[in-house]
């Protein structure tokens, strides 16, 4: 990688934006990367829109503070493109990934001019397909990795399920289904 990579998270409380953002560091961190993974507090409630951050690197992060210029941003929840400008800073060579049903012209709409790579992806029918229920933060996360290239894909499955193990160590149950998401996005998405 070389250099630092700084990615924002949109979402709404309840999501799991923040998980997800948490989970990113976490398996980064397992493959020797140096990480921060961390959310913006205000005053959250289920359904209001929150903000994570992920900067990783493979040297040492001596910043800390909000990230406002990104590498990437990841929306986990579209209708916040009508309430947020998700774009503020993004860079151009970085780019955008959205959890939608929409097609890419509806989007490009509500993305302010941004030029740089947009990918959507429908966590909605990734969760419901292997978890049954609408869990997007696991689709996303999948989907964050692929695009940004930040992990090679197999040592990420691998270092997933580890985390997972541990995360759902009284909840055996749902691995195979979260790592089933995790598969069928990397599967599914195109960047």
């Amino acid at each position: 990688m070389g250099k630092m990579l700084e990615i924002r998270w949109h979402g709404r409380g309840g999501q799991g934006a923040k998980t997800a953002s948490l989970l990113l560091a976490e398996v980064a961190f397992e493959t020797g990367k140096y990480i921060q993974g961390f959310p913006e507090y205000g005053p959250e409630r289920m359904g209001a829109p929150i903000t994570a951050y992920n900067r990783i690197s493979d040297e040492r992060i001596t910043i800390h503070s909000n990230i406002y210029e990104p590498d990437f941003v990841v929306v986990v929840d579209d209708t916040l493109l009508d309430v947020v400008d998700v774009t503020a800073g993004l860079k151009r060579d970085g780019g955008i990934l959205i959890n939608t049903q929409k097609d890419m012209s509806e989007i490009k709409e509500k993305l302010n001019g941004y030029e740089g790579e947009v990918v959507l992806v429908d966590a909605r029918k990734i969760s419901m397909a292997t978890l049954g229920k609408y869990f997007p933060n696991t689709p996303m996360l999948a989907a964050v990795v692929k695009m940004t290239e930040l992990l090679d894909i197999d040592e990420f499955v691998k270092s997933i399920e580890k985390s997972f193990h541990h995360k759902f160590e009284n909840k055996p149950q749902v691995i195979a289904p979260n790592m089933e998401a995790i598969k069928m996005t990397l599967a599914e998405v195109t960047c």
